[in-house]
């Protein structure tokens, strides 16, 4: 029979099944591995205690402290006489305070004697203005014991990720139960480059980072196992990249004085040169017979939808459909508006007026009559429409396509994948794939998240394109300036031009249900600024007098229609609207924006919000209204968002204050969360390293025949579903 490999052996089998259930149930931890790899949090160290100066509240934690002082307090209950047991512990740091009550105090006076040391686990109350912890478990560290010598006998304590049905000690008590069995696990690092860059074995690692004697123990671990979650990812990427160009694809050229030289012969200016270069790596990639797989990120306003419409033509030129999937109705029919606008007589094909080597570009999105969407449906099987452009819609079975050849995704995380799948499933062969985002994205994460799609980047602004002034405005410290802000938005009205308000919350009753309030909501009590009130506050206050309308997601289909035709009509002077304005929405004469509750919203979500003005020749103005003090994060958040333009930096900026995991979440559903000593904007260079050494292990061996430890890993951070979800792409 054929040995189960180390760290593959269930805990059941190591631990017992009781202790293998709570792992299971409370930290979804089932096999060795999985133990092995829930590495400690932090280390305390013996001669220093933890600080006890700053503990979250409400939250489980650990702590070694001493004890300072321990006294027993009866009082009479209803029942009788009860007693409590209150227990000062420090660390030098500060004090907290233990509570035990009733007949569990026994113990813990006998064990918890002034100058004991000892490990104290448990969730941080409050009571009596003061952070207790009511009940906590414990591990005396008296050394003197046989037990307590071997598992504490380091410098440096582990101290694990708790819940409250396993303690930290626990933890550690498990891990050196199953530590001894992976002296001969198989390690997923290929020897020639783990030698090469001077990585620890992994056995070593393992023991390392559980049971370091020093910091410099802990740092050697981490560094090898930051080398196995960056390379055992970039290989599953690389083996995706590997399957998509043995797949066949219909090359796609565009055809001589076809509609793409006609476009490009009628175009009022010229390409900017990054656009030219863009341009040039997506029409090579059209061109192979494997689908090309590309991801397009450009700041807000620099020219990707042309970039993105060039491509459709030229596969419309080679006898093909192209498709742009927007994820909201008012996206689609905006770029709808605006491809038709800019093709002209080239967008009539079959129609009265239109050119000779016109085509048809039709929209189809979930609320289109029956009559027009049975139309679009028809146009689009009988290869009349050469473009279309929808929501999800156009993913529904009904849609069939008479020859599909390419699929531009815009705004690629609103997407599932199962969508992209679903639409890239409809060509006769996989169509060539271009993924769009406004929201740019740091190089490592893009590495990581999309490291399947080969990445072009437009980080120029088209020549005309304006500057954009912002300015925070601290309503609740100096009132006056927000009643500047409304001035300003009326000097631009006044100049002929409009202006925007962005407000968080819609308003109606529906809406108030569901908001939850989160903790700084809390401390101000009062919901978000809603849409509605704002706009009848302006409308009858400062405003008074100019055309303003509303827009929100909760309008019907065709009420928006009509309120963003007539804004950019120019028979609006302001649009107070929720973030359904972020995306895609062009208004050239639109110089103002006012964002209400600025603090309310995420570092690239107020980039791509600001990017909605300036997009002609005059300059653009963002305000960034707040309640929220100077010195809080929300502030500095803002401050940060005013001092620059740079998409890029302030990428960086909100991946370095959000947590890795929101980043990385969604778009890397499917594969485990697999980070965990990995920081994707600190350890830019492992994973750029790792990408190389990934792709041509892939590329020597693509089936990693001869790496059975590395396949072992990638079983393990992809299972069947995820492995579904990266086939799927």
């Amino acid at each position: 029979m054929e040995r189960v490999p180390a760290l593959d052996e269930p805990l059941k089998k190591s631990l017992g099944p009781a202790t293998a259930k709570v792992m299971a149930e409370a930290l979804d931890l089932h096999t060795v591995g999985d133990l092995l790899h829930h590495y400690p949090r932090r280390y305390a160290e013996r001669g220093e205690l933890t600080t006890l100066s700053d503990l979250p509240l409400d939250e489980h934690v650990t702590v070694v402290a001493q004890v300072a002082d321990a006294r027993v307090l009866t009082f009479n209950g209803s029942k009788g006489r009860g007693q409590r047991l209150e227990v000062t512990i420090t660390d030098g740091s500060g004090r907290l305070q233990l509570v035990f009550f009733g007949k569990g105090v026994h113990k813990p006076h006998k064990d918890l004697l002034p100058g004991t040391r000892a490990m104290f686990a448990g969730k941080v109350s409050l009571f009596n203005r003061r952070l207790q912890l009511a009940h906590p478990s414990y591990e005396l560290l008296r050394g003197d014991s046989e037990e307590a010598v071997d598992t504490w006998a380091g410098a440096l304590i582990p101290i694990y990720p708790a819940t409250t049905k396993l303690e930290s000690w626990k933890l550690a008590k498990a891990v050196d139960a199953v530590l001894p069995s992976v002296v001969d696990a198989v390690d997923p690092l290929p020897d020639a480059l783990r030698e090469g860059r001077g990585l620890a074995e992994l056995p070593e690692a393992l023991r390392l980072i559980h049971r370091p004697r020093t910091k410099a123990d802990v740092a050697t671990a981490r560094e090898r196992l930051k080398w196995d979650e960056a390379f055992v990812l970039q290989v599953a990427l690389a083996r995706r990249r590997h399957a998509d160009t043995q797949l066949p694809a219909v090359a796609r050229r565009p055809a001589p004085d076809g509609i793409l030289d006609a476009f490009d012969a009628k175009l009022p200016f010229t390409l900017t040169d990054g656009q030219q270069k863009v341009s040039k790596e997506i029409f090579d990639d059209l061109a192979t017979d494997h689908p090309m797989h590309r991801l397009l990120q450009g700041e807000v306003g620099s020219g990707k939808t042309m970039v993105a419409l060039r491509a459709m033509l030229a596969v419309v030129d080679s006898g093909g459909q192209a498709a742009m999937l927007a994820p909201t109705e008012v996206l689609a029919q905006q770029h709808h508006r605006s491809i038709t606008e800019m093709m002209g007589e080239l967008a009539e094909g079959g129609m009265l007026g239109g050119a000779e080597r016109a085509t048809k570009v039709v929209l189809l999105t979930g609320s289109m009559g029956a009559a027009a969407r049975r139309q679009a449906l028809l146009d689009l099987v009988t290869g009349e429409a050469g473009l279309v452009i929808g929501t999800h819609a156009l993913i529904e079975d009904k849609v069939q396509f008479h020859d599909l050849g390419l699929v531009v995704v815009d705004e690629q995380h609103r997407f599932g994948v199962e969508q992209r799948d679903a639409l890239r499933g409809k060509g006769r062969q996989p169509p060539h794939l271009l993924v769009m985002t406004a929201t740019p994205i740091p190089r490592t994460v893009a590495m990581t998240v999309f490291g399947d799609l080969e990445t072009s980047v437009l980080d120029q602004l088209p020549a005309g394109r304006s500057p954009i002034a912002s300015h925070v405005v601290p309503a609740a410290d100096k009132p006056h300036f927000l009643a500047r802000a409304w001035e300003r938005v009326r000097e631009e009205v006044e100049k002929g031009h409009q202006a925007y308000v962005v407000c968080p919350r819609i308003g109606d009753e529906e809406d108030q249900k569901k908001s939850g309030a989160s903790a700084e909501d809390q401390a101000e009590k009062r919901p978000p600024l809603a849409v509605l009130d704002v706009a009848e506050k302006l409308r009858t206050g400062p405003l008074t007098g100019l055309r303003i309308a509303v827009l929100h997601g909760r309008m019907h289909p065709d009420d928006k229609d009509d309120v963003m035709r007539r804004f950019a009509a120019g028979e609006l002077d302001v649009l107070v609207a929720t973030t359904v304005i972020e995306v895609g929405v062009n208004v050239p004469n639109a110089t103002a924006m006012v964002i209400m509750d600025a603090d309310r919203f995420g570092v690239s979500q107020l980039h791509q919000l600001r990017g909605r003005v300036g997009r002609g020749s005059a300059p653009g103005l963002c305000l960034l209204v707040s309640e929220m003090p100077e010195a809080t994060p929300a502030r500095q958040r803002l401050a940060a968002v005013a001092a620059t333009l740079d998409g890029f930096e302030l990428s960086r900026i909100d991946l370095e204050q959000r947590r890795e995991g929101d980043v990385l979440g969604q778009a890397q559903s499917g594969v485990r969360s697999s980070l965990r000593v990995l920081t994707v904007i600190d350890d830019e260079e492992v994973i750029t390293a790792a990408r190389e050494e990934a792709t041509a292990v892939v590329l020597a061996d693509p089936d990693l025949t001869a790496h059975p430890g590395l396949r072992t890993a990638l079983d393990a951070l992809l299972d069947k579903d995820r492995e579904e979800y990266l086939e799927k792409g």
